[in-house]
């Protein structure tokens, strides 16, 4: 059974963990307000490095990476760039 300073850890941890996450979606709606598409973004070793797969799902589910996503269709549609002929 785990004891008060393991539970504590844990927390700290988790809180750790977040604040993490928080930084790499911020950098990526960065990348792609700054036009870089979201897929580039998430393979950049900034993400990579920090995140495991089970953490950047969440990073795909935060709706501030959504939207950015979002604006970056819309912005494709208008211009008619869907970078298929780059």
């Amino acid at each position: 059974m785990p004891g008060v300073a393991d539970k504590i850890q844990a927390f700290l941890n988790e809180i750790a963990v977040d604040a993490v996450e928080e930084r790499v979606v911020e950098y990526v709606i960065r990348e792609v307000h700054n036009g870089r598409r979201l897929t580039d973004a998430l393979q950049d070793p900034y993400v990579k490095n920090r995140l495991s797969e089970e953490r950047l799902t969440g990073v795909l589910e935060n709706p501030e990476v959504a939207a950015a996503l979002e604006e970056q269709i819309s912005l494709a549609f208008k211009t008619k760039d869907f970078g298929f002929l780059s």
